[in-house]
């Protein structure tokens, strides 16, 4: 559909319309649409605090990146596995499927406006009664119809819901990737628990060795009998805190369950070795963002379809065409209706325009632009928000490296001072007191460092959730 005229953005009104332009639309179909639906939205060029490479990207890392397979980034079959599973089976996404599959059906519908009308109809009757002869009649007509769209009402309508099309597409990629991100979070949450029961495995180990000790110590009246007390105590609360991580573990199972469309009571995942290891995610620059994140790419979408709308109701304020044509025939009986004397024929064109109504279309107007100009407003948020959720991942990875750093460097002293306190209480040096004050320290720094490696996982893949999970607006990457 061409386009012959472009109304201006602002306040506009049917009067100021010339006859030439007038005579050029009946020709063919405008389009009343502003032609630029808003200013284009400044980025900056890099990110604040982007984070320096640390190596070599291999290809088969990028080339995973750019398909939206960024999970491959990390080297787990298990988590491979599960996340194939989400996009089978995930009721989140089946829905968000059947709203885009609604919103292609409404767009057919939207384009068969443009066509022509076609109708049949055939009958038969037969009628009598006691005093009266059985009388006989049938008719067969053809009709049609055609309302051309001379003033771009059915094209705007039309490219509104195209967009409508795309923007429910980048939601169910968004969904896609918040259910792929939401699994994987609980599955790096798991892996840790089981790592944090691995070291209270071994922890409680120690601490019924420790026991032991404390116990024959005493029982040779080296040590009095609240050292055995507490040895005992330390020794329950670690059994404790392994009976709470084995309930944590079972809420992130079910977590991901749900996630992959199973019942919890038939689904488990089995425990694995676990690695804090942390990839590196491209950050590119900041004006990718704004075709890769599936939100801000459908408020993008979101703002063309209220562009279109302002065109469908600017041509309320122009005169409405239709043609119509009918062929039919009547007589007693169905071989009667192919003589050429029974043949009726019509053909009708029909001009209808609003005269009056009130100010009802500058109204419509108007509400057109104000809902265009709220969803240039939301669009500019959600890009806005885009960019500082990037750069706030991109600020946590760099601070929990550093502590990290500090945490490894803490869990090895305290391991150190742990092992010194033990042995200068065997030695007689000492009180338990300071041991389980030593053990505590220990326990309590290796699972710090624990609980922060799982977060730079988790901010990872935070990262690569707000860059858009390396997925590229479909049409984006089709030719002007």
């Amino acid at each position: 559909m061409s386009s012959c005229y472009r109304m201006p953005d602002k306040r506009w009104r049917p009067k100021t319309l010339a006859i030439g332009v007038g005579a050029a639309c009946l020709l063919s179909a405008c389009s009343l649409a502003p032609k630029t639906a808003m200013d284009p939205l400044p980025t900056p060029t890099a990110w604040k605090n982007a984070l320096a490479a640390s190596g070599w990207v291999s290809a088969d890392a990028a080339r995973a990146w750019r398909a939206g397979q960024w999970w491959l980034l990390w080297d787990d079959p298990v988590l491979h596995g599960l996340l194939a599973r989400v996009e089978l089976n995930n009721q989140n996404l089946k829905a968000a499927a059947a709203s885009v599959a609604q919103a292609q059906a409404l767009l057919r519908q939207q384009r068969a406006g443009l066509w022509p009308q076609l109708g049949a109809q055939a009958s038969q009757q037969r009628s009598g009664g006691d005093d009266s002869a059985t009388a006989r009649s049938a008719s067969l007509s053809l009709t049609a119809s055609w309302a051309p769209d001379l003033w771009g009402r059915i094209g705007n309508a039309v490219d509104a819901q195209a967009a409508s099309v795309q923007a429910s597409e980048a939601d169910l990629a968004g969904a896609r990737l918040d259910a792929q991100a939401s699994l994987a979070q609980a599955y790096f949450a798991l892996r840790e628990t089981d790592a944090e029961l691995a070291l209270l495995g071994e922890i409680i180990a120690g601490y019924e060795r420790s026991a032991r000790i404390t116990q024959n110590r005493y029982d040779v009246g080296v040590v009095p009998r609240t050292d055995t007390f507490q040895a005992e105590a330390t020794l329950r609360n670690a059994q404790a805190s392994r009976v709470a991580l084995q309930g944590t573990r079972a809420g992130y199972e079910h977590a991901i369950a749900l996630l992959v469309g199973e019942a919890p009571a038939g689904f488990a995942v089995g425990p694995a070795p676990w690695t804090g290891a942390v990839p590196d995610v491209p950050a590119e620059v900041p004006s990718l963002l704004l075709l890769r994140r599936p939100d801000v790419a459908s408020a993008e979408r979101a703002v063309s379809a209220a562009n279109q709308q302002v065109g469908v109701a600017r041509s309320a304020y122009f005169p409405s065409l239709s043609l119509s044509a009918s062929l039919g025939a009547t007589g007693n009986h169905l071989g009667d209706l192919l003589s050429a004397p029974s043949l009726l024929w019509s053909l009708g064109v029909a001009l209808a325009q609003t005269v009056f109504d009130g100010g009802a279309r500058d109204a419509q107007v108007d509400q057109a632009l104000a809902a265009r100009d709220a969803a240039v407003a939301r669009y500019r948020q959600s890009a806005l928000t885009a960019m500082k959720e990037v750069e706030d991942q991109l600020n946590a990875l760099a601070a929990l490296a550093a502590q990290t750093g500090h945490a490894r460097a803490a869990a090895e002293l305290a391991e150190r001072i742990e092992q010194q306190m033990l042995n200068r209480y065997q030695a007689g040096l000492t009180s338990y007191t300071e041991v389980v004050t030593a053990q505590a320290s220990a326990l309590s720094a290796r699972r710090s460092l624990l609980q922060l490696q799982v977060q730079r996982q988790q901010a990872a893949l935070a990262l690569i959730q707000a860059l858009g999970g390396g997925w590229q607006a479909p049409w984006a990457q089709a030719p002007a």
